[in-house]
């Protein structure tokens, strides 16, 4: 039996309160919609969390029980508090896996993790959108079938200014004629990072099942292997050290004597 994943979904949860057709779509939230399709998996333990909660619901207890974080955001990236993206940061490196949804792409997390502005070019026209699966034998798209089309969308287009993906498995084409790097996989430190672009509050993307199976897909894929706490230790050698004849100072140069 698999070992079961431990999910934290989070979203800002700011559109849903404040516009009227984004509540219509998302009365309880985006993250309340992503967490019950993952949750309808036997081996995916899901919670949420929100801008608003104490710590944004990402206390230090939260997030070491938390095997992959998912992550919304879109009008109040600046009001995330630097020591709690710090703190994602550090159980990344550790080995958690973070999922980046659509407008997380400028968040402080995705870009303190890509070292990049995550800047891109955008379009609101309710526009199709064609997700083209570059890499059918990858996990994170198993049970996708040669594209995912979507009605209507906002549209990302190039230039994407992050660093090149370990892996790029989805790309997608909008009808206004632009393309986008949609689906982007990278390794920092011991945890994955995976960007998956669909998802915009005004659409609702995020009841598409076919973009809810790439979700259940990427949560697993990104699930930790290792779980290692980086402590920058001082070490003692494993094996017994010559005798040194000179002194060769702290930084490793010989000292006259």
């Amino acid at each position: 039996m698999n070992k079961p994943v431990n999910v934290t979904v989070w979203n800002e949860f700011r559109h849903e309160k404040k516009n009227a057709a984004v509540k219509k779509i998302y009365p309880d939230g985006m993250h309340a919609v992503i967490a019950q399709s993952l949750s309808a998996h036997a081996n995916l333990r899901v919670r949420t969390a929100t801008l608003e909660e104490p710590e944004h619901g990402l206390t230090e207890q939260v997030l070491a029980a938390t095997d992959v974080l998912t992550w919304w955001g879109h009008v109040a990236h600046g009001e995330v508090s630097d020591t709690v993206v710090a703190r994602v940061q550090k159980r990344v490196l550790e080995g958690m896996g973070l999922i980046v949804l659509h407008s997380g792409h400028f968040s402080k997390i995705f870009r303190r993790l890509m070292g990049t502005n995550c800047s891109l070019r955008w379009r609101e026209a309710a526009e199709k959108e064609r997700l083209w699966n570059i890499e059918p034998g990858h996990p994170i798209t198993e049970g996708i079938g040669e594209y995912i089309e979507l009605p209507n969308t906002e549209m990302y287009g190039e230039r994407f200014d992050i660093p090149t993906p370990d892996k790029l498995i989805f790309i997608s084409w909008f009808e206004g004629g632009e393309v986008f790097r949609s689906g982007c996989c990278w390794e920092r430190g011991h945890g994955r990072v995976f960007y998956f672009r669909p998802g915009h509050e005004t659409y609702p993307i995020f009841y598409n099942p076919q973009v809810q199976k790439v979700l259940a897909n990427a949560v697993r894929w990104a699930a930790p292997r290792v779980n290692i706490k980086d402590n920058c230790s001082n070490v003692k050698p494993i094996e017994k050290l010559a005798p040194k004849t000179e002194d060769f100072g702290k930084a490793g140069v010989i000292q006259s004597k």
